[in-house]
């Protein structure tokens, strides 16, 4: 269980770079190569699609950090989380849940994301 709690971490803290390199290596270690990432405003397929979401998040929301909001429960390869999106220490405008399936080598093969709670105009 540690180890699907490190990657979710992982998961979380890339969407946090800021620094695009750093970024995109972040998304080589955590992602797999073809990994699909949907919620409900994007589906995206590969590194380039997620790199390209989570700066267009950036972009809409800056100054806001992603932040895990309990505990992570997994079983087998598969893992749910719920997730703030806010600034440290103050009400997250933003919250919701990922479920992410984890490949046979160690990484995020896919993520289905659902939003409780969307700021207005978002």
């Amino acid at each position: 269980m540690s180890d699907i709690n490190e990657l979710v971490e992982r998961y979380l803290a890339t969407w946090n770079q800021t620094d695009a390199e750093a970024r995109r290596a972040e998304l080589a270690e955590v992602f797999a190569d073809d990994a699909v990432y949907t919620d409900p405003l994007v589906s995206v397929r590969g590194r380039d699609g997620l790199d390209a979401t989570i700066a267009a998040v950036q972009s809409q929301f800056g100054g806001l950090v992603f932040s895990l909001a309990g505990a992570v429960d997994a079983h087998h390869d598969i893992a749910r989380f719920t997730w703030h999106l806010g600034p440290e220490g103050a009400e997250p405008p933003a919250i919701g849940f990922d479920v992410a399936v984890i490949g046979e080598d160690g990484r995020i093969a896919r993520v289905l994301g659902f939003l409780d709670k969307v700021p207005a105009g978002a």
